[in-house]
């Protein structure tokens, strides 16, 4: 084979391998996959300091939120504004998702995108979708007493080994969970005062797993 012609058809080769490597979300020359966060990390970064989220508009929404033997949320910080425009945009998300350190400092751990079902709906055919995933709706009633809603979370800030857009994320501690937790089973009434001796069963209450914030 002359050099030519080795040089055409390893040339028509990489023409053809290219589209691959894109769809496959490689970087050229490095082999490397493109990580879909990246971009939000640097959206969201100067909210690592939650003071600095504030100043943004965004207002502490519940506390810790957490699931029993699935993992938490944290602790959402909501703005009102980017809720109630009905858009969505990856560089906005309307809440921000944080964990409590051991040193009692707030640490970000991902965002949450929101927006109301009616909103969306009147505008558009299918629920919205980001990152290549389809929002979750999460209907009314639910644990937060708001209209039904659709969300997608996004833990660009903390890996979640469940994926990097489930709700609950087993790695988020809650030192504090919200109220919206069942409470610990009762303890047994003393043997000495209970009529009959035996401790009667007290199930604690329950709740849904729904997403949001």
């Amino acid at each position: 084979m002359t050099v030519n012609l080795r040089t055409r058809v390893l040339t028509v080769v990489a023409a053809a391998a290219l589209p691959v490597a894109v769809s496959a979300g490689l970087v050229a020359g490095t082999g490397e996959q493109t990580d879909p966060l990246e971009d939000l990390r640097d959206a969201t970064a100067s909210y690592r300091d939650v003071a600095n989220a504030i100043d943004a508009g965004y207002v502490q929404f519940f506390g810790c939120i957490h699931e029993p033997l699935a993992g938490s949320m944290g602790t959402h910080f909501v703005n009102a504004t980017f809720v109630g425009d009905a858009e969505i945009d990856a560089d906005r998300p309307e809440a921000l998702m944080y964990e409590q350190r051991s040193n009692g400092k707030l640490a970000l751990t991902g965002v949450e995108y929101i927006v109301f079902q009616s909103a969306w709906d009147a505008e558009n055919t299918a629920p919205p979708e980001l990152f290549g995933e389809t929002f979750n709706l999460v209907e009314e009633p639910n644990r937060y007493g708001v209209p039904a809603f659709y969300e997608l979370h996004a833990w660009a800030w903390k890996p979640n080994p469940t994926g990097a857009h489930q709700n609950w994320n087993p790695q988020v501690l809650c030192a504090v969970p919200d109220r919206n937790d069942p409470p610990p089973p009762p303890s047994p009434p003393d043997a000495a005062t209970s009529t009959s001796g035996d401790a009667k069963d007290q199930p604690g209450n329950t709740h849904g797993g729904d997403g949001g914030p």
